[in-house]
């Protein structure tokens, strides 16, 4: 049985820092200032209630949702504390880089800090670029100081914002007031604060998905341009299908609202990180718009809209850092992702924002690099999840030697496995689903209520994998911790493929391009030859990104960084090295000229194959169980 806890009492033994007022007397005021966010200043002014002596200040480091210490400290500058308008010293914590210490003078009460967030230009999730010229995402906790110490949940604070002329906004808080561009929010924890970020724009659309329904869903997007905007009726129809969806598998919300803040922006990237009622979505401007965009991009939001569920209202529970400040460990990332991603890649094609084709391109797209992931051989996936902290920032290069998160992906198809088994063993009278439904929603602990109810926090439920295999066994019975450890804590070669096999397909391999990898590729400005040559590049330098070990690019020579200028004796360009590379299957051969550091060396390929590229191949005579898991559940 799982304990359920608020994040308020997640953490009972931390303490009040000595500097510290308890916050029922009084309320700590956050005023965020966005006028500047086009140069990609963030400014904020906090006041905290304090007594006298020693107080330290943290400045959040373990973010919710990004599984790491990736609070970007080294960002936050200019910072001034002052007390009665006489300014304070204080100094910085040699060990920790977080912690600032100041002394708190007699018969002061209230603490002033004035600090800028300097956005970076290149970084990831919220510590990368949060503003363009035309939008800004602000998340609190960039612009935040905090008691060292005190549960976030016990922190009371008011905040309000400052937006530049003209500029819209989007969220999930409650407004108190709006005068012109300065809004004031109703007071609320600071845990509630850092888990509801507020997108603003000059050019920003709402769009309704549940048109007079409870709860409101939106999808509250800031663009660089009104064209990127320009959703289409279909494709808004299919996003209006999604609360139904995601309804009809949990039977249960447990949030008022929800917001899908989404910036669409060449400059912000992409990414998403999950909030309870709201999610923080980044894509390139025209992902809405372009069909090649769209390909990459539709699981985005449902994916991080299934951590409403799964990673906010049930938790593992050494994913909790009450103050931002305590340690996460990342053991069950391949519940809290892998379980994520697949339903994630599921629902797009259930709602129609995919094609079943897609889903099955998809699918042969992430089997296929995965079995071309060496690394595979010494990382067992647990360890892809203990060490996501340092994963994550890990380059792109010698990526197939080192593993990626790949609890992403193969979270994908080894929750397909699952899905498969259950739905086979059941002849279809239960599927993954419903351990989904009695484990995150309906029967998923804490007060459930699908109506909206005004003011009603967010409970936090958390849990263990013991737990994950006693809710599948009540839908099937089976040797379930016995499956995982074969798939997660061993060290497999291979991909778990029973998913595809045992749902009616087969991966195969042809000359004809793999349409998600091809939108992928021109989204990305790669190409990916992992399947042939056994290397990746970008589409526009011709630098090496990654080479796989034993392919026939690595057993030449080439590796990461390394640059392709000339092919078979003439200069490199796309059309030339694709039609050297369509003569290999006649028994022509590759010479590549490759720059190193300066230097030079004609790299001979041995390979005679040709384009190659992973598709699903549906198998004559099987049932098509991967079909019926793209259903539409919505009677």
């Amino acid at each position: 049985m799982s304990p359920r806890i608020s994040l308020r009492r997640a953490a009972a033994f931390l303490f009040l820092g000595a500097g510290l007022l308890r916050l029922g007397a009084a309320e700590m005021t956050v005023d965020a200032d966005l006028r500047d966010a086009s140069r990609g200043l963030f400014h904020v002014t906090l006041t905290l209630p304090v007594q006298p002596g020693p107080l330290t200040l943290n400045y959040p480091k373990w973010i919710p949702g990004e599984h790491g210490p990736t609070g970007p400290i080294q960002d936050f500058s200019g910072i001034v504390m002052s007390a009665g308008g006489r300014p304070l010293p204080w100094r910085r914590d040699l060990v920790d880089m977080y912690a600032l210490h100041v002394d708190i003078p007699a018969g002061v009460d209230r603490l002033q800090v004035a600090a800028d967030y300097l956005g970076p230009t290149d970084g990831k999730f919220s510590a990368g670029p949060s503003s363009s010229a035309q939008l800004a995402v602000l998340n609190w906790h960039l612009i935040l100081l905090a008691p060292h110490g005190v549960d976030a949940g016990t922190i009371a604070v008011r905040p309000s914002l400052t937006l530049p002329p003209g500029w819209k906004f989007g969220t999930a808080m409650d407004v108190a007031q709006q005068n012109g561009q300065h809004v004031e929010f109703k007071p609320l924890t600071l845990e509630m604060l850092q888990d509801q970020p507020v997108i603003a724009g000059a050019n920003f659309k709402r769009f309704e998905l549940t048109p007079g329904g409870s709860p409101a869903h939106f999808i509250d997007c800031a663009a660089d341009s009104v064209a990127a905007l320009d959703l289409s009726d279909e494709r808004l129809a299919a996003y209006r299908r999604v609360p139904a969806e995601y309804a009809a598998v949990f039977g249960a919300r447990h949030y008022e609202t929800y917001h899908f803040l989404l910036a669409l922006s060449d400059r912000t990237g992409y990414s998403g990180v999950e909030h309870h009622q709201c999610s923080d979505d980044r894509a390139p401007e025209r992902s809405l718009i372009d069909d090649d965009a769209f390909v990459g991009f539709a699981g985005l939001l449902t994916h991080e809209y299934f951590h409403s569920w799964n990673g906010k209202h049930r938790r593992p529970a050494r994913l909790m850092s009450p103050d931002f400040s305590v340690p996460m460990q990342g053991d069950l990332l391949w519940v809290y992702e892998g379980l994520t991603n697949y339903y994630g890649d599921v629902m797009p094609a259930r709602v129609g924002l995919w094609t079943p084709d897609t889903f099955h391109e998809f699918i042969a797209s992430i089997a296929a690099s995965l079995a071309n992931t060496p690394g595979r051989q010494w990382r067992p996936l647990q360890d892809t999840a203990d060490a996501a902290q340092i994963l994550y920032g890990a380059p792109r290069a010698w990526a197939s030697r080192r593993r990626s998160v790949d609890y992403y992906p193969e979270g994908t198809l080894l929750w397909l496995d699952a899905d498969v088994l259950i739905r086979t063993r059941t002849n279809g009278a239960k599927s993954l689903d419903d351990f989904a439904r009695a484990f995150f929603g309906d029967g998923g602990g804490g007060p459930i209520d699908p109506a909206h109810v005004p003011g009603r926090k967010p409970t936090v439920v958390t849990y263990e994998a013991d737990d994950v295999v006693q809710a599948l066994n009540a839908v099937l019975p089976y040797d379930w911790r016995q499956f995982f450890a074969q798939r997660i804590s061993a060290i497999a070669t291979e991909p778990p493929m029973a998913g595809i096999t045992g749902g009616g397909w087969k991966l195969i391999y042809t000359d004809t391009p793999n349409k998600v990898i091809t939108a992928g590729d021109k989204s990305d400005k790669m190409t990916h030859l992992n399947f042939s040559l056994g290397l990746a590049l970008n589409s526009e330098s011709h630098e090496v990104l990654d080479v796989i070990p034993g392919s026939p690019a690595e057993v030449a020579g080439i590796g990461p960084g390394m640059k392709l200028i000339g092919v078979n004796g003439r200069k490199f360009n796309d059309d030339v090295f694709t039609d050297a590379l369509k003569a290999t299957k006649d028994g022509h051969a590759l010479e590549l000229l490759v720059e190193n550091a300066e230097f030079l060396f004609t790299a001979k390929v041995n390979y005679y194959g040709g384009p190659r590229y992973p598709h699903l191949e549906r198998v004559s005579g099987t049932a098509d169980v991967m079909g019926d898991i793209l259903k539409s559940r919505v009677k």
